[in-house]
């Protein structure tokens, strides 16, 4: 078997986002060789986003928790690799640990950025020039080439596929029928912390203007938004449709491909919107569209670029938030209006 005709296998990054961002480096992969088959290591919430990308092949889950070495799980899969063929591996996050499956699974080639010390584990070593690269779509499609190729300013954006029948057992299930008035999905979430997510107050506000003006106003996002999503429920008299720790990931995409218009921190949601096409306003606080900006020509960016910020910071470190709490719903609303809602 020719390295052309040998499977690819790609490790997957473990965030919702990030995933969403490595289907730039999937895609250009299949421009450069159609024929040639991509399999992707990724934890079992990646199944939703990998199935809808006709670019992968195969999803093979590792269930892993975040930070965790467990060695023999990894020896184990790595071990049932070794039959498949793969002639290449490419690596996309940066931890050792990542690394362990294709050296364990004999894989001739591993291709990855040196990260933490990975010298033996990978032997297609990059390094990473940041300011060359700032963007992290840009250090995922840099992957696909040699060291030498300069990348091309346009890069293939991330894209979802919804199908039909599965979105109307959607939307019943969750007990919601084809929509007739517009759509304003508010997505209050961001998994990796606090210091991400615009005040629930801010959302109550917009979501109680939205409502006077016909919308219908749907609360997505996992069990961890239910807290937000009561308090916007109670500002707007429970006018909303809750669907916060209702639906799965494949629903959520389902019922976003639906949205007129979504409203969203820097989370993974963003970027699955991004990725449907969606007219998006995003705010972002602690993180910065300069490293993981929204991959979509219809969208507002906000973000009061203090002097703190970006900061990177699960919490706020200053205790104060005033990156979000500072940004105000008119200015969402003024965003809104530049898209035509």
């Amino acid at each position: 078997m020719s390295n052309r005709e040998a499977p690819l296998l790609i490790i997957g990054p473990a965030w919702v986002g990030d995933m969403m961002m490595s289907q730039v480096l999937f895609k250009l992969l299949k421009i450069q060789d159609p024929d040639r088959p991509i399999d992707v290591i990724a934890p079992p919430h990646s199944a939703p986003l990998l199935t809808r990308m006709p670019e992968v092949r195969r999803f093979i889950p590792l269930a892993i928790g975040h930070g965790q070495l467990q060695f023999a799980t990894r020896y184990q899969l790595a071990k049932t690799l070794r039959r498949e063929g793969y002639q290449q591996a490419i690596i996309l996050p940066n931890s050792f640990k990542s690394a362990l499956i294709p050296f364990l699974a004999r894989i001739p080639k591993r291709t990855g950025w040196l990260g933490e010390y990975r010298f033996g584990l990978l032997n297609d070593i990059r390094y990473l020039n940041k300011k060359l690269l700032p963007l992290m779509i840009e250090r995922f499609a840099a992957l696909a080439f040699t060291p030498d190729m300069p990348l091309s300013a346009t890069l293939p954006w991330p894209s979802l596929h919804v199908d039909k029948e599965a979105l109307a057992k959607t939307l019943q299930t969750v007990g919601l029928s084809m929509p007739t008035r517009p759509i304003l999905a508010l997505c209050p979430g961001a998994e990796f912390g606090p210091a991400k997510r615009w005040p629930a107050q801010h959302y109550s506000a917009i979501a109680q203007q939205k409502l006077a003006e016909g919308y219908e106003v749907w609360l997505i996002g996992s069990s961890k938004e239910q807290a937000d999503a009561a308090e916007i429920m109670q500002a707007t008299a429970n006018g909303c449709s809750d669907l916060t720790g209702k639906t799965s990931l494949d629903q959520a995409i389902d019922l976003l491909s639906l949205a007129s218009i979504a409203i969203s921190n820097d989370s993974g949601l963003m970027h699955i919107a991004a990725a449907l096409q969606r007219p998006l306003v995003v705010l972002y606080g602690s993180s910065s569209p300069g490293f993981t900006p929204p991959l979509n020509d219809k969208v507002e960016i906000l973000s009061l670029q203090l002097s703190c910020s970006p900061c990177f910071k699960r919490e706020c470190p200053l205790g104060h938030l005033k990156c979000l709490v500072d940004l105000l719903p008119e200015r969402v609303l003024q965003a809104m209006g530049k898209l035509g809602y």
